[in-house]
């Protein structure tokens, strides 16, 4: 309701304003000196808006058919080690998001509301309820005498990872197992970020640990990033430490994630995305009420992708990851999983995106459901095909 009321209010507001295509304009003949050119003025920028805030968003659509059926109670219709994508053998929301956003100069705001499975999944945990429907909300500062230096304040998501929460943003539709399980979706907190030199950008976060928006116990998370950036290449380094658990200071949860980003041409992207994390919980509590233990929990995963524009709206990408979770932290079983994604994705001029996906994940444990049986098995098979419809000024 929220979001239906403000982009009605925002298409009021603007409801003259032309909206741009993505095509590239074709060039017109030069006018002879006694000709009149009669070619239309190209379309204005795409400028709903509310006050200073622009406006963007996007509806996230999809059908998913897992080979497996699975259906067993208590796991139910779901594609096992997916996240926003994880209903199958039906047609689903996974998101649908609205953006207001204005550049610091020097101060600056953001607001992204989320609705759908995407939600449910990234703000379902009880400590995020008081921010039910928001993705991020923070204020900007970019002061002018700063050198470049940004701050801000609020909820914004993570600095970790190769892939984003926003599908249409990624080469391939579905979030692979690092984004899902070894890295954190958002945090609540501080954040800078400042040029170091031309090719450097480094940044100091301090936090409320892991998803979450309030603390009852521990401290805070730091996070330290830096992203190298070259013509050919992108070399982003994060690293986040904090008493994640409640308990006493030994309680640490530490994570090193590191992506090389592959530009050797226009058309053709890699990228290489390796994590490793490590968790130790305290006991708390005593007797059978006791919860905890202080045994040294680790997690990491190497995930590799490649992305081909065919044509100007046509596009190929591929993705392979190894994710090894030898005391079943992250995803509820002791195992070392691989995974195989191929999209293949086409491109409408005016704000629409197609995606067709296979996608294959096996495992060296029965961890798979497979139709109502109890009894599980070690592979797992999956179709997706969605739908995309966004608008905004970077379309």
């Amino acid at each position: 309701m929220m979001a239906g009321t403000v982009l009605a209010i925002a298409l009021a507001a603007d409801a003259q304003t032309q909206v741009p295509t993505t095509q590239t304009a074709v060039p017109t003949q030069a006018a002879t000196p006694t000709a009149v050119d009669q070619t239309p003025a190209a379309p204005a920028p795409l400028t709903w808006h509310i006050g200073p805030m622009q406006i963007s968003g996007f509806v996230d659509l999809y059908y998913s058919y897992n080979a497996n059926h699975p259906s067993y109670e208590g796991n139910g219709q779901i594609n096992q080690l997916y996240n926003f994508n994880d209903k199958t053998n039906q047609v689903s929301l996974s998101a649908a998001k609205l953006t207001l956003n204005h550049d610091p100069n020097p101060v600056g705001a953001h607001l992204d509301l989320i609705f759908g499975r995407t939600n449910e999944l990234m703000n379902g945990l009880a400590s995020a309820d008081n921010l039910k429907y928001i993705e991020q909300a923070f204020l900007s500062l970019k002061p002018p005498k700063a050198k470049g230096m940004e701050l801000d304040l609020g909820k914004f998501v993570t600095s970790a990872g190769a892939e984003v929460i926003e599908s249409k943003d990624n080469w391939n539709y579905s979030r692979s197992l690092l984004f899902t399980y070894a890295i954190p979706y958002f945090h609540l907190g501080l954040r800078t970020s400042m040029p170091v030199s031309k090719t450097e950008t480094v940044g100091v976060q301090v936090v409320n640990g892991w998803n979450n928006v309030s603390k009852s116990d521990g401290g805070p998370t730091v996070g330290l990033t830096s992203a190298y950036v070259k013509p050919k290449y992108t070399w982003n380094v994060n690293y986040y430490t904090g008493w994640e658990n409640p308990g006493d200071q030994q309680s640490y949860r530490n994570l090193i994630d590191t992506t090389l980003l592959l530009t050797p041409t226009a058309k053709f992207n890699a990228y290489i995305n390796y994590d490793y994390g490590q968790n130790r919980d305290s006991v708390t509590g005593s007797g059978e009420s006791a919860t905890g233990d202080n045994l040294l929990k680790h997690w990491q995963g190497v995930a590799f992708a490649a992305h081909q524009q065919l044509t100007a709206k046509a596009a190929l990408a591929g993705r392979f990851e190894h994710y090894d979770d030898p005391q079943g932290f992250t995803t509820g079983a002791k195992q070392q999983v691989n995974e195989f994604t191929a999209t293949g994705e086409y491109k409408w001029p005016k704000g629409l995106l197609g995606r067709l996906e296979f996608r294959r994940d096996w495992s060296d444990a029965e961890f798979f459901t497979r139709g109502n049986s109890p009894l599980a098995v070690k592979d797992q098979c999956t179709v997706t095909a969605s739908i995309v419809v966004f608008f905004g000024p970077n379309r």
